[in-house]
């Protein structure tokens, strides 16, 4: 466990516990650490998985995907964040989402079963590490509420706007890091041409700066 120890502190599902407390629960239940390569698939979509996964470093992309194996990009995952609930809790044919790594990237992983049978066995650190979960979800959910606001905009600069007013607001800064081109226009389901040309048309009206890996806003309205 002493690897896990390096990172878990920093976690936000062990916010409220001392290091010792964190180390015997992770014992409890199990808990394991793997690594990935950027490119790497950490989750596959509609396949048995039995871990909730905890980003602890690193980067990672949510790609939504059909039966006909259709791919829709979602929002990325950054320090902290949980995957992999549907399936480890409902099974494989509730998860429609794989995960990527954007970047070299380590996870945590909690096998399901043993956070609930086992881990309750270690008291109040139990119900702290559960209140964290819990709190993890519901700002999870509030993404998904986000990204349904972003595509419920006509247009494609109304969804840019949107999205960037967003992520400045997640990120805190006026200037959020985005993905690439083909990505975002992904993200924002639209065609990749009418996001290029979307975005020359805002820099142009004095409305937008950019750079490949980030934008700003100069006019909220």
């Amino acid at each position: 466990m002493e690897g896990i120890s390096l990172e878990a502190k920093r976690l936000p599902i062990f916010d409220g516990l001392v290091q010792k407390d964190i180390d015997v629960f992770n014992e409890a239940i199990g808990a394991r650490i793997q690594t990935y390569k950027k490119g790497d698939r950490i989750l596959r979509a509609y396949e048995e998985n039995r871990y909730i996964g905890i980003l602890v470093d690193g980067r990672a992309q949510v790609v939504s995907e059909d039966r006909l194996g259709n791919e829709a990009l979602g929002h990325t995952l950054d320090k902290g964040a949980i995957f992999g609930c549907p399936s480890a809790v409902l099974g494989e044919e509730y998860n429609c989402i794989s995960v990527d790594a954007v970047k070299d990237t380590t996870v945590l992983l909690l096998p399901y079963k043993n956070l609930l049978t086992r881990g309750i066995h270690t008291g109040h650190v139990h119900g702290i590490v559960m209140q964290n979960f819990l709190k993890i979800l519901s700002r999870k959910m509030v993404l998904m509420m986000r990204k349904v606001e972003v595509l419920s905009q006509k247009s494609v600069r109304e969804r840019l706007t949107v999205y960037l007013l967003h992520e400045e607001e997640q990120q805190r800064r006026n200037d959020p890091r985005v993905p690439g081109r083909g990505q975002l226009a992904k993200y924002l389901e639209c065609n990749r041409s009418a996001l290029t040309r979307e975005i020359s048309h805002m820099k142009e009206e004095g409305l937008l700066a950019c750079e490949d890996d980030w934008m700003s806003l100069l006019k909220k309205t």
